[in-house]
């Protein structure tokens, strides 16, 4: 019996460490759910199995002070959107579209007078979405979300779904959404939440400033250059920056990317129980 004892011990010292591999492995391994990752026989499979909405995450290109890389609005939308389709559970996301309106290129305005900033025309943009959707409805999706995570174009995402849902009245199979909840969080909630914390709204901003370098330093802190916030210096209107962002920090930014992840999971479970 001893002998016995001695060897399950044995064994279970074996066995404890392989049980912790395991539970690492699956807390280091979140669920895939990027389209962009998978083949299309897993992708087919997964929508058989009830993966039947996909959310359109919309970036785009532009300046964002000095201080911000010009890709911060892309990165923020494929990770939000990949954490509010983890929490769903029954939705991908789409390939980040990246080429947005951005005002006149010639002569250059708004955020095009500043380098690096990509702009197309508004019709070109509908039409991207139009196409992006019609694809996915023609693959078997039942829903599809535009989460955009600028303000310039919602009401663009808007006419597309509304054009595209007269369409289909008599299809219903698969219907378009513009997400507004995605955008109006970074707008109300967490503005909100920050001058309750003793943020000026001059300071909190309405680009690049407080809010909008939290929530990026949330996300991926090495879009942020924090050398160039710790100088303080050209962080104004005439570089692009609208707001103050140097008290700006990934905590602040935590509690607004709460904010969307929650509110965009409870707008798009209302909307697809609706159709039930």
């Amino acid at each position: 019996m001893a002998i016995q004892n001695r060897l399950a011990l044995a064994a279970g010292r074996c066995l404890l460490p392989l049980a912790f591999l395991s539970v690492a492995a699956v807390h280091a391994a979140p669920a895939v759910v990027a389209i962009e990752a998978m083949t299309s026989p897993e992708l087919k499979a997964r929508i058989a199995a009830g993966a039947t909405t996909v959310l359109v995450p919309i970036g785009g290109t532009e300046q964002n002070g000095p201080h911000m890389v010009l890709g911060k609005h892309n990165v923020r939308a494929r990770v939000l959107s990949e954490e509010i389709a983890r929490k769903l559970g029954n939705a991908v996301v789409a390939p980040v579209i990246a080429y947005v309106p951005e005002g006149s290129i010639t002569p250059p305005a708004a955020h095009m007078r500043f380098t690096g900033t990509l702009s197309i025309p508004e019709s070109t943009f509908e039409s991207l979405l139009e196409a992006t959707a019609r694809s996915f409805k023609q693959h078997g999706f039942h829903d599809v979300f535009f989460l955009g995570d600028h303000g310039g174009y919602q009401k663009n995402e808007q006419r597309v779904a509304d054009k595209l849902n007269r369409e289909w009245a008599r299809d219903p199979s698969c219907r378009v959404h513009a997400l507004a909840d995605y955008y109006d969080v970074t707008q109300t909630a967490f503005v909100d939440a920050l001058r309750k914390k003793g943020f000026s709204p001059a300071e909190i901003g309405t680009h690049a400033g407080l809010n909008d370098t939290s929530l990026t330093l949330a996300v991926d802190p090495s879009l942020v250059r924090q050398d160039v916030l710790a100088q303080g210096t050209q962080l104004d209107a005439a570089h692009g920056v609208h707001g103050d962002p140097r008290r700006a920090s990934a905590e602040l930014g935590q509690v607004g990317v709460q904010q969307i992840v929650t509110n965009s999971v409870a707008a798009i479970q209302r909307v697809t129980a609706a159709k039930r």
